[in-house]
């Protein structure tokens, strides 16, 4: 540990929403120590999939609208990162596809298009398109018809991580492998284990893990748009590869073993879009993702400890959510700013 250095904020915790508050806090100038026990990424957000995209853009809520702003910030949170540090988080707001196979889904599709156009303020569009005019990676769609959003982008979790902590070094922040004392107020983003420590401090539950197991697939589809359907996430990255995910298991023996489980995610990721029929299999990872009860991030100050606050619940959504989440915690813990909606706040768990 550096000599002499004082932190005025700690960050326990080396996932996407740890390392991104500790980037933002030392972004503003702040010294701020990241403390990671085991090395950085080490549970869910050192995984292959690096999905960032929306949910549907009707029935709008506090949660949507956070999200679209999280991903609203993303271009110039990653190009901040990026040019700091002097790594590439592979980072592109490539956009998603979505097969539609029923005419009614096609109407969904176009209604759902308009309330885009409200809510997401013009900065992208959910329209209907043809599959055939997205290249290789058009997927299988019985109208023949898909969504297209331009909202949607990718990065590569591993390599989103290995950027951030660059940039949180080269402002000047810490970053510990290990342990080391706590100093100034003390963020957890310690994703499972904090949900953990939650539950047992209030003596109810307030969230949980849930297994996912992911894939990679050694091709190169350069920066076609990721696709969505049936439950099967394909994610083309910068580094020539495909991820596919994930399954969500809420029962399992082994957190971090495969299983036929992924096999057949494999085998529909192959259907949905026929160009990765022949691809290899590179790499097959599982992991356990923090779901809070809401299946909401939960974020706040933890209540009855002061000077203590929590950024944890990133299940499924962790990248995409994490400039937003490290922007309204770095409020809260440097200007005693609280702009956390409702239902997204610690209090909201318990």
């Amino acid at each position: 540990m550096a000599t002499g250095f004082r932190a005025e904020v700690t960050v326990r915790g080396g996932g996407v929403f740890g390392l991104a508050c500790a980037w933002e806090i030392a972004r503003r100038g702040a010294k701020v120590r990241l403390i990671e026990t085991a090395r950085l990424g080490a549970g869910s957000s050192g995984g292959l999939v690096g999905m960032l995209a929306p949910h549907v853009p009707d029935q709008w809520n506090p949660k949507k609208q956070f999200q679209f702003e999280a991903l609203a910030l993303a271009d110039a949170f990653w190009a901040a990162v990026a040019a700091a540090g002097g790594r590439d988080p592979g980072y592109a707001r490539t956009g998603r596809l979505q097969p539609l196979d029923t005419e009614a889904a096609v109407t969904l599709a176009r209604a759902r298009g308009a309330e885009a156009a409200v809510n997401w303020q013009g900065l992208a569009r959910w329209s209907v398109a043809r599959a055939e005019d997205f290249g290789p990676m058009a997927p299988v769609s019985a109208t023949g018809l898909v969504v297209h959003d331009t909202l949607s982008g990718r990065a590569d979790p591993r390599a989103a991580g290995a950027a951030l902590a660059a940039a949180i070094t080269a402002r000047g922040g810490q970053i510990v492998l290990g342990d080391a004392e706590d100093e100034g107020a003390v963020i957890h983003a310690t994703g499972v284990a904090g949900l953990a420590a939650l539950s047992a401090a209030f003596a109810r539950e307030v969230g949980n893990g849930v297994k996912g197991q992911s894939a990679s697939l050694g091709i190169d589809m350069g920066d076609a748009p990721q696709v969505f359907h049936d439950g099967v996430l394909i994610v083309p990255h910068a580094n020539g590869t495909v991820a596919l995910g994930s399954t969500s298991e809420r029962v399992f023996d082994s957190p971090d073993t495969t299983d036929h489980q992924l096999e057949e995610i494999i085998a529909k990721a192959r259907m949905i879009c026929p160009a990765l029929a022949d691809a290899p299999v590179i790499e097959r990872w599982a992991g356990v993702r923090p779901r809070a009860r809401t299946m909401a991030p939960m974020l706040g100050a933890w209540p009855g400890r002061a000077g203590q606050f929590v950024a944890n619940g990133g299940f499924k959504i962790g990248f995409g959510m994490a400039p937003k989440v490290a922007e309204v915690m770095a409020d809260l813990v440097l200007e005693g700013r609280d702009a956390i909606p409702e239902g997204m706040r610690v209090e909201d768990c318990l």
